[in-house]
């Protein structure tokens, strides 16, 4: 019962712009990461050689580990489940 009251609470104008910058907060977090993420993937001729003196199986792990952390940050930013326990 406690949890359907919480639900069905308003919500004050400063919590409302809370949620709003951390939703924009984790958007363009998680496009970064993604960004970043493609970065490693696809490195561009300039950043090659240096992408290159690293393991090239750890890249790929930390390349898809920031776009799978990136597109779970813009589905939290699209969820707005910040106030619910």
């Amino acid at each position: 019962m406690a949890l359907e009251e919480f639900e069905n609470e308003q919500l004050t104008d400063r919590e409302k712009g809370m949620i709003r910058m951390r939703s924009i907060t984790n958007y363009v977090m998680g496009v970064f990461l993604i960004g970043v993420g493609c970065f490693f993937l696809f490195p561009l001729k300039s950043t090659q050689p240096y992408i290159n003196q690293y393991d090239p199986t750890m890249i790929k792990i930390f390349a898809a580990v920031c776009c799978i952390y990136g597109a779970f940050r813009i589905y939290r930013g699209y969820k707005k489940n910040y106030f619910r326990h």
